[in-house]
């Protein structure tokens, strides 16, 4: 008598006889996991808070903020020379007494200091509109990096613009501007900034009308609708 066949192993499922064996090429294809299912592929994008998948991401970020706080900086060049011409001039006069000068103000109740300081502080407003607006039509993203690099880059283009100011003026050795001129001969003083504060008005008026833009015309994220209910689901249940 013959022995019965025995029936062969389903075509998923291995053997006894198979174990300790290494598996053959088309089954290490088969059992090899995705790329994608382990993660990204060579040469695809990465995720995290340095890249993002909707953005440049933050290394990219940084980079436009440097580059965007150093241009802005930039116009205080522009703004010291308005300065230096639209401001009005202060006169003084010297007068001999003795052996030496008395340097003062030709009229005392004068408003010129004032006004020195009124047009940088109107200009620096001007400056800090005109920045964030090219700012925001060259980056409609927005981001703190680039708030940031605004802020920063007006104040420094606040400084540079009055030290270029005060540069450009007259000097500041009023004995030498007195004797220069004539005893009682009126002479300009040197261009000076009494009030520091309106350094600070280029980047609050750059923030301030940046972050308003953003808000009405920046780009909104989308609206997330709610999940759809399955259809065999009953409302309720």
């Amino acid at each position: 008598m013959s022995a019965p066949l025995t029936p062969p192993p389903p075509p998923h499922e291995r053997s006894s006889r198979d174990v300790g064996r290494p598996p053959s090429d088309g089954q290490a294809a088969a059992t090899t996991p995705h790329a994608d299912e382990e993660g990204p592929a060579a040469g695809q994008p990465r995720h995290g808070w340095w890249y993002e998948q909707d953005g440049p991401g933050m290394k990219a970020e940084i980079r436009e903020a440097a580059v965007t706080a150093v241009a802005v900086a930039l116009g205080g060049v522009l703004l010291g020379v308005l300065w230096w011409w639209l401001a009005p001039r202060v006169p003084y006069v010297g007068d001999m007494a003795g052996d030496g000068w008395v340097v003062y103000l030709k009229d005392a109740e004068g408003e010129q200091s004032v006004g020195v300081d009124g047009t940088f502080a109107l200009l620096a407003l001007g400056f800090g509109a005109v920045s964030a607006l090219a700012v925001f039509l060259v980056r409609r993203r927005g981001g703190v990096p680039l708030v940031v690099a605004l802020a920063v880059g007006g104040l420094l283009g606040s400084v540079l613009a009055w030290r270029l100011g005060v540069w450009l003026g007259p000097s500041s050795d009023l004995i030498a501007r007195a004797r220069s001129a004539g005893d009682g001969v009126a002479f300009d003083a040197p261009l000076k900034l009494g009030a520091k504060g309106a350094l600070l008005a280029w980047p609050f008026a750059a923030l301030v009308l940046h972050l308003g833009l953003t808000g009405l015309f920046g780009p909104r994220d989308p609206e997330q609708s709610p999940p759809a209910e399955p259809s065999g689901a009953q409302p309720g249940a």
